[in-house]
């Protein structure tokens, strides 16, 4: 069921997408690579493969393109790597963006209750 508002609530392991309505809501979520490891003959290290961040970020994209408008929330910085992956590659989404909100680590609840107050509040001042 297509909804008019959507949130993404995102850290460096998963991307949690909320289809809110005023009644009812649509989950999804979207995990992140697994760390990839790099064998190196002197040193053994865990890397992060810059492709797999990337096919995060547009899986994550991918799956709020049906919205209007999107209110972005997380704890730390891969909100902001969202956006800044969709402002380069996904150039239809960078518009529906309303909102930027830094939020820890909510109950799905917690969160469709915040996003529905956000975009009733938004609507109103509209």
């Amino acid at each position: 069921m297509p909804h008019r508002h959507a949130a993404v609530w995102i850290d460096h392991r998963e991307a949690r997408i909320f289809h809110v309505g005023p009644d009812a809501f649509d989950e999804a979520t979207v995990r992140a690579p697994h760390r990839h490891v790099h064998r190196h003959p002197t040193v053994t290290a865990e890397h992060d493969h810059p492709a797999d961040a990337a096919r995060f970020y547009h899986d994550a994209a991918h799956a709020l393109a049906d919205a209007e408008e999107i209110l972005v929330v997380g704890p730390g910085t891969a909100k902001l790597e969202l956006i800044k992956h969709i402002h380069e590659h996904e150039h239809a989404l960078a518009s529906k963006i309303v909102g930027v909100e830094t939020v820890d680590h909510p109950t799905n609840g917690q969160l469709v209750a915040y996003v529905r107050g956000y975009f009733r509040a938004a609507d109103r001042m509209r």
